[in-house]
């Protein structure tokens, strides 16, 4: 069963900030998180439950897991200097 891609305001905004060949390149990671998750690469965070980060360059997705809802919600999409 898929997962709904949620991106709260904030990460919208972050997304929108980028360059566009950069949000596209964060887009094409976002897209399979529908199917699965927890791909292959995605790291778990330490602190809140159920937060996980994707690598896009020097970029990182957090987003968090809510497997009963089926939902995968987007958090901050921020260059790493910035992301912790």
């Amino acid at each position: 069963m898929a997962y709904a891609v949620l991106l709260n305001p904030s990460a919208r905004k972050d997304l929108a900030g980028l360059d566009p060949d950069l949000q596209a390149r964060v887009v094409q990671h976002l897209e399979p998180l529908a199917e699965n998750p927890r791909p292959q690469g995605v790291k778990k965070l330490r602190g809140p439950e159920g937060e996980y980060r994707i690598r896009v360059g020097d970029y990182r997705v957090i987003f968090q897991i809510e497997d009963r809802a089926k939902i995968v919600r987007v958090t901050a999409i921020r260059h790493r200097s910035d992301a912790y």
